[in-house]
């Protein structure tokens, strides 16, 4: 696999692998229960399961894009912003993604893409008019940052879990299995389907937003060492939380389901969990940015 400049993070590394791991260990757990309760139903679940997998993995990327509006520009609709892209793509050793807008007041930025060389970085006019240019380095190493780990890919893989169980849940309730009242094991099958599969989606769930935490962590340190400034991606994440507030709570619903996309949730703070954010605090994003600061002897 081609390297690229992006420091590793090894802390950060290994607890993503551990959560992928108990994904990938809860994902084996469910389907030899479903094996189990299915009997002879169960390649047609596993055939379903198989497609529905290879739609998201394969277009998850386009279809967010085009979800948020983001409009593929030229260098020449956007000079300042392919300037920014090709000298960190320089820096850091790595093709150059496409470039797109969205055309909305919520100050923020998402990369998508399932490999280096089929990805797409994208920032919001809201944050074109906010940040300094410095500022806006920092937020673009911090996306590219995922476009190299191919964190979009695994962020797909960890969440396909879940889909499969919602999918499962709702075939048990529509399908045939409680056609046959009589049947005693299928009446059981009935009621045990939908339960288990409510379980593996919540812990599913909680784990994927684990792991999207620790990656956000880990796009951070790397945008931050590949820059050298750590101090301008920690103004532009006050910077951009602190804006959060004066932009129309119309334009931030519309946003909140993009959340684990974008490089800052567009509602946080209070209003959310930490259990159930995609995102670290701030106030952890900060300390982090802060330690790199003094390992790189920056004020």
């Amino acid at each position: 696999m081609a390297r690229t400049r992006f420091a590793p993070d090894r802390g950060l590394t290994q607890r993503m692998v551990t959560t992928m791991f108990l994904i990938g260990l809860l994902y084996v757990v469910f389907v030899g229960v479903l094996i189990a309760l299915l009997g002879k139903a169960w390649p047609l679940i596993v055939l379903i399961a198989g497609g529905l997998f290879v739609v998201q993995f394969w277009f998850s990327d386009r279809i967010a894009a085009y979800s948020m509006g983001a409009r593929e520009v030229t260098p020449e609709q956007a000079p300042e912003l392919h300037g920014a892209i090709d000298r960190l793509c320089a820096l850091a050793d790595m093709p150059k993604p496409k470039v797109a807008i969205a055309d909305t007041d919520v100050p923020n930025a998402f990369a998508t893409g399932r490999s280096r060389h089929k990805s797409l970085v994208c920032v919001t006019t809201g944050l074109l008019r906010r940040l300094e240019p410095d500022e806006l380095e920092g937020v673009l190493a911090h996306e590219m940052s995922h476009v190299a780990h191919r964190d979009v890919a695994v962020m797909t893989i960890a969440g396909f879990l879940g889909v499969l169980a919602g999918l499962i849940t709702r075939m048990a309730l529509w399908g045939g299995l409680g056609r046959a009242r009589g049947n005693n094991n299928q009446n059981i099958a009935l009621l045990l389907i939908p339960l288990i599969s409510a379980v593996v989606y919540v812990i599913s769930y909680l784990l994927t937003r684990l792991l999207s935490r620790y990656r956000e962590l880990a796009a951070d340190r790397a945008g931050a060492l590949l820059t050298g400034r750590p101090s301008a991606l920690a103004s532009a994440l006050t910077k951009i939380s602190g804006q959060m507030a004066r932009v129309p709570t119309r334009d931030l619903r519309q946003a909140e389901p993009f959340n684990a996309f974008y490089f800052a949730p567009a509602i946080s703070g209070e209003s959310m969990s930490n259990l159930l954010s995609s995102h670290p605090t701030l106030e952890k994003r900060l300390d982090q940015l802060g330690r790199i600061s003094a390992e790189l002897g920056r004020p």
